[in-house]
């Protein structure tokens, strides 16, 4: 039955979402966390995606790390897509490790001149003990003497 103070075009059933003035909005609740849960998950996925080049470079221990990480900084704040894109192709490259293969050369050359050995931060490799070197180090010839030559087997 209607009541006497509702025009007569008024519907006369409500939908359950349509509420009465003074009482909660239930369905306008319900959409607002719907909004922040999609928000932050839409965030995260974001994130997820835009950081993988600079993950995929950490986990497998690639040279170029910091430079994929500062090229996803660059693209994060500058909204320059070319820069996660050089940072994944970056991430996906291997590059070969020269650092040791340069220090091991330079501590075998430094060996053979027979100078100590410098110590710096960016040694790579450690000196080998005195005693557990497998060669021998090589005596200066007595003056007047010439070098041997070792026997031919010819």
């Amino acid at each position: 039955m209607p009541s006497p103070n509702m025009h007569p075009a008024a519907p006369h059933h409500l939908p359950a979402f349509i509420t009465t003035p003074g009482e909660s909005d239930y369905l306008m609740v319900a959409m607002a966390v719907l909004l922040v849960v999609a928000v932050l998950t839409v965030g995260i996925i974001f994130f997820r995606l835009h950081t993988l080049p600079e993950r995929m470079a950490h986990k497998s221990h690639k040279i170029q790390f910091e430079i994929v990480a500062v090229l996803g900084l660059l693209a994060l704040f500058t909204h320059i897509h070319l820069f996660w894109v050089a940072g994944l192709l970056l991430a996906l490259i291997e590059f070969p490790d020269f650092s040791g293969l340069f220090g091991r050369m330079a501590h075998a050359l430094e060996r053979i001149a027979g100078s100590a050995p410098r110590r710096g931060a960016g040694s790579p490799v450690e000196p080998p003990h005195p005693l557990n070197s497998r060669t021998k180090p090589v005596e200066p010839a007595p003056k007047g003497h010439a070098p041997q030559k070792a026997p031919s087997h010819a």
